[in-house]
């Protein structure tokens, strides 16, 4: 089987430069040091071009890490490739620790009036009018309620079972 296509990274003298004092100060992460390092060992117009597996086997992480690292470099540059961006499909939190806690305040308070009880959109209008959150949906509110371990239906806290104790 023939091997995959090898992406050549060429770095300018400035960039070998500018990674060689990136490694030499030391205080960034060890994966965008590792980054930094696989780059070195893969220029292809340095004193040695590595091979992807030689350079996972030398720096410990794997022949594929150090060939992601060189396709990035070539379609996107040094700056993208030693500073990762956050992911864009993660879904960070919605409300904090203290916005929580006033949703659950305004849940367990009286409905409005005319209401039986809160419901999600009633209760997402309510932290926008106390000025809790600029907006919110329903459906986090819901999700945001549905974490939380209290109920207002019971009567005391831990188990509903009956203890059972030794008599000796």
């Amino acid at each position: 089987m023939p091997s995959p296509l090898k992406v050549a990274v060429r770095l300018t003298a400035d960039q070998r430069q500018t990674l060689k004092q990136f490694i030499r100060t030391g205080t960034h992460p060890a994966a965008m040091l590792r980054r930094a390092q696989i780059l070195l060992k893969a220029d292809a117009d340095g004193p040695e071009a590595w091979s992807d597996p030689r350079i996972g086997k030398t720096l410990g992480c794997s022949f594929m890490t150090a060939r992601r690292v060189r396709q990035q470099f070539v379609a996107e540059g040094l700056d993208a490739t030693l500073h990762r961006k956050r992911p864009s499909g993660r879904q960070y939190r919605k409300l904090d620790g203290k916005q929580e806690a006033q949703l659950v305040a305004v849940a367990c308070s009286p409905a409005p009036a005319g209401r039986a009880r809160w419901t999600m959109t009633l209760l997402a209008d309510r932290l926008v009018e106390l000025n809790v959150v600029k907006s919110i949906d329903p459906a986090t509110v819901w999700r945001t309620l549905k974490k939380t371990r209290s109920s207002r239906g019971s009567s005391g806290s831990g188990s509903s079972r009956p203890s059972r104790t030794r008599h000796s």
